[in-house]
């Protein structure tokens, strides 16, 4: 059983991700292709027969659990970062997570090579984490992103309407709570204390499994749980009916406020101005579909409960409808 033990603070600081890691939905992909399950067979035989030869290294690090070496897979929204971090990963930390794998299942001589520190095994698993992302993440992208944004959409309106104990105890069935101790049933026995820096909620449609924690370099706790619905049963259609309504700039202005957002911030990760951002906020804010806070020098954009559920009908395909 994995317990996190949560103080007022923590509950106050839960959040969501404000994106998919790369390389965690790489290890996700890389353990579906091995557990074959029921809903991912058709999507298993696509990548397994465009999977090339250079991305089976992970293979070997990765089981179907998908608790492979945690330096596989940091919490880090972009890849090329993500990447840098792996390769900068600690030697202590390697050869503990060496120690913890050999311990769980046996492994492989490229693994304990990885503990050489040897620049050749360390290139081999650089080059495979590309590939990986290429041929099973990569074109899934925006089908992945579809997912993330309806679960965190879903989950902000359960927030809004029934409170945070009613979205952090609906996120899998393998969470219950012993007063505000979150339980996660798990083979070992751990015990998770984040000490205030709170909850960092993160759904994968590449994953099914049981709830997963892991550490976020802001300190907190993650919660890595499957979103409701999983990669194979999102269509596929990229037409984006949102992008649509409103324009794709703007559409995706509204998508990533579902985290809160400054102006800035915003502008750079859709790539134009800040004056275009503003122009876009305006019009966003005038339609109620966001709503704008000063903070310190910066403004806040946050999307309102009317653009969240703007958002989750567009996701899921269905015409959204106001309350009477």
């Amino acid at each position: 059983m994995l317990r996190i033990h949560l103080t007022a603070d923590d509950l106050l600081k839960t959040k969501f991700a404000d994106r998919p890691a790369p390389l965690l939905e790489i290890v996700h992909a890389v353990a579906a292709l091995q557990r074959r399950e029921p809903v991912f067979d058709r999507w298993c035989r696509s990548a397994s027969q465009r999977l090339p030869q250079a991305a089976y290294p992970l293979l070997e690090l990765i089981p179907p659990s998908a608790m492979g070496p945690l330096f596989l897979d940091p919490i880090i929204g972009d890849l090329a970062e993500g990447l840098e971090t792996v390769q900068a990963t600690p030697a202590a930390l390697v050869e503990r997570e060496v120690r913890r794998q050999s311990a769980r299942r046996p492994v492989g001589s490229y693994l304990n090579s990885l503990t050489e520190r040897d620049r050749g095994p360390w290139r081999e698993l650089d080059s495979a984490l590309r590939t990986a992302h290429h041929h099973l993440v990569e074109d899934s992208w925006p089908r992945l992103m579809t997912a993330f944004r309806a679960e965190l959409a879903w989950r902000s309106r359960l927030i809004a309407e029934l409170g945070v104990q009613a979205a952090l105890t609906t996120l899998h069935p393998s969470i219950s709570w012993r007063g505000t101790m979150m339980q996660i049933e798990a083979q070992s026995e751990l015990d998770v204390y984040p000490e205030g820096a709170g909850l960092t909620l993160m759904p994968s449609a590449l994953w099914t499994g049981r709830a997963m924690v892991t550490r976020h370099p802001d300190g907190s706790v993650v919660v890595v749980y499957p979103a409701a619905t999983p990669l194979p049963l999102i269509d596929d259609d990229d037409a984006d009916p949102l992008a649509e309504l409103l324009g794709r700039t703007r559409a995706a202005v509204l998508g990533l406020t579902l985290t809160p957002r400054t102006t800035s911030e915003l502008a750079r990760e859709i790539g134009v101005s800040a004056a275009a951002v503003s122009a876009h906020t305006k019009a966003l804010r005038a339609a109620g579909l966001i709503v704008s806070a000063r903070a310190g020098k910066a403004v806040l954009h946050s999307a309102t409960p009317l653009g969240s559920r703007l958002l989750d009908s567009a996701a899921r395909g269905i015409p959204s409808r106001s309350k009477p």
